[in-house]
Parts: C-alpha cells; sequence; structure tokens
C-alpha cells in the first residue's frame, strides 16, 4: 500500500504544474488588475502605469509565470496587494481559522449523522424514521446562504446568544483560557449551520446501508444462532454500512479546509472562504492563484486519503 501512495503523491505532481498553468493562465485573462481599484480623480495614470510595470504585468505570461512558479516552490507566493501582506502569511492566518471551523463542523456532522443514520434504518418506516427523512429533506433543499442567515438573524441579532462576526473578541489577551473560550464561541453559530447542511448526505446514504445490510445474508445466519440484535447491528451492520460513508471522507475533511464561501462570508468569519470571496472582488490575483492551486492540491489529497481511510476500515480492500 505505501508503494501505491508513494505512486499517487508522484503523480499528483504533473497534475498540480498542468493545474498552476491553467490557474494562471486564466487569472491573467481576468478584466483589470489590483491598481484598478486605486482610481480616484485624483490618481496620476503615470503612477499607476510605474506600479504594473513594477509588478511585471506588462512581461510575457511564460516570464510571469516563470518567476511565480519558480517562487512558489519556495513557498513564496507574492505579496498581497489589496491586504499588504505577503500571501503565506495570510493565507496561513486564515487557514488556521478555517481548520477549527472544519474540525467542529466535522464533529457535529458525524455526532448527529451517524446515531439518527442508525437508528432510522433499524427501525425503518418507524414515526422517528419518517421525522428523519423530513429533516434530510429539508436540509439538502434549503441553501446555505439561506440557513446562515436565518441562524445569524434570529440567534445573533434577535435573541443575541452569539456573536455575529469575528474570531474572537479584541479584549482577550493571546493565550489565556479566555481567548479561547471566545474563539470556540465565535464557532459556535457557523459550526452548527455546517454541520446540520453536512448531515444530509451521511444520513442518507447510512440509512439506506443499514436498511440494505438488514436482508443480507451474515445478518439472516446471525438472527439464526441466536445473536442478540444489539450486537448485530453493533458488530456487523454498523461497521459495513460505514463504507460509503469512509469512501467520501477524505473528499469531506478537504472540503471543509477550503472554507465555505456563504457560511464565512455571511457570519464575518476571516477563513478561507471569505478570503477567496474578497480577493476576486479586489482582483487580488496573487492570492487568487494562491487559493485556486491550493483548492487544486486538496481535491488531489482527498481522492487520496479516502482511498486510504476505505483501507483501514475495510482490509479486503486494497489501492491498486
Amino acid at each position: 500500500m505505501w508503494k501505491t501512495i508513494l505512486r499517487r503523491i508522484l503523480v499528483m505532481i504533473p497534475q498540480l504544474f498542468i493545474l498552476s498553468l491553467l490557474i494562471f493562465w486564466m487569472a491573467k485573462m481576468m478584466p483589470g488588475d489590483p491598481f484598478t481599484g486605486l482610481i480616484t480623480p485624483d490618481t496620476d495614470p503615470n503612477r499607476l502605469e510605474e506600479l504594473r510595470k513594477a509588478a511585471g504585468f506588462y512581461d510575457p505570461w511564460y516570464i510571469q509565470y516563470y518567476h511565480w512558479i519558480i517562487n512558489a516552490f519556495h513557498g513564496d507566493f507574492g505579496d498581497s496587494y489589496a491586504f499588504k501582506d505577503s500571501v503565506a502569511s495570510l493565507i496561513g492566518h486564515r487557514a488556521l481559522n478555517t481548520l477549527w471551523l472544519s474540525i467542529f463542523t466535522v464533529l457535529l456532522v458525524y455526532l448527529i449523522a451517524i446515531p439518527l443514520g442508525i437508528y432510522a434504518g433499524r427501525y425503518q418506516n418507524s414515526l422517528f424514521d419518517k421525522g428523519t427523512v423530513l429533516y434530510s429533506f429539508v436540509t439538502y433543499a434549503i441553501p446555505t446562504f439561506v440557513l446562515s442567515l436565518l441562524l445569524l438573524f434570529f440567534f445573533g441579532y434577535k435573541l443575541g446568544w452569539f456573536p455575529t462576526s469575528g474570531t474572537v473578541d479584541v479584549k482577550y489577551e493571546t493565550g489565556t483560557l479566555d481567548y479561547f473560550l471566545s474563539k470556540f464561541y465565535h464557532l459556535i453559530l457557523p459550526g452548527i449551520t455546517g454541520g446540520i447542511l453536512g448531515t444530509t448526505t451521511v444520513l442518507q446514504y447510512l440509512r439506506s446501508e443499514v436498511i440494505d445490510a438488514k436482508t443480507q445474508d451474515y445478518v439472516k445466519t446471525a438472527r439464526s444462532k441466536g445473536v442478540p440484535m444489539g450486537k448485530i447491528y453493533s458488530k456487523h451492520i454498523f461497521r459495513n454500512s460505514l463504507l460509503p460513508i469512509a469512501a467520501f471522507l477524505g473528499f469531506t475533511i478537504t472540503g471543509l479546509l477550503g472554507g465555505s464561501i456563504f457560511i464565512e462570508t455571511i457570519y464575518g468569519y476571516p477563513g478561507m472562504g471569505q478570503l477567496f470571496v474578497q480577493s476576486i472582488g479586489q482582483r487580488d490575483y496573487s492570492v487568487i492563484t494562491a487559493l485556486v492551486l491550493l483548492y487544486g492540491f486538496l481535491a488531489l489529497l482527498g481522492s487520496l486519503l479516502s482511498d486510504i481511510i476505505m483501507c483501514l476500515v475495510d482490509p479486503r480492500i486494497r489501492i491498486e
């Protein structure tokens, strides 16, 4: 398995190279440039031209790409024109915020979806099962921005239970207990939103797998031997039903690490998703190219993680 993982990692290198070419070329095709937003009635056009020349915007695209990819290999993605900071530092700070939000969201998704899916599948067509199916339909149908706005208005503004923006109160000193509690407090509402919306797929897959597993021969054999139903569900049905969940767990993790554009923007949470939207609006090419390249890497990594997790859950499966 380790040889296959190494081979998959080596294959990712040309894939990332081709992706970087496409990203750089498409970013250069965007209208305007980062200095367009600096134009005011008092702006000197000659000064703008000097800034564009200093940034290398008039060099041939392949020269610009060469300098960009060489610097990227050294961890230097340039400077953000809009945020006046290095791209690596800017993304690193935002990625840390998104990481905590992603961990909290993933925990909520599986803490909610796994017990609901197993119980609904075990007691199919019961009142609880019908309620679970209705919950799945509603969470699948409701748009992310609608649920985010509703929860923000009701729990943030109307009741005032949760903060409406940011990641931590500025009055707390970094590293103190109050500081970490404040960060967690700011995570709750956006995390609950992502958790509710993320349970739909996991819940439906798990419920369907449990219903299907109940009719399998190994379950019938275990019941004929007098094995208690609780043990059958915990030892046989539950483990086999987790295989489809494990199949896209890697994509779930890496997808959340990319940040949620709607959730982070609506809740004013400074993460990767919000940074991506702000960078597009301000034509901050250096940030856009770095973020899209990172998203492409996370997609490839998610595929590899899913395969590895499948092997760990079911030893019969081997990565080919």
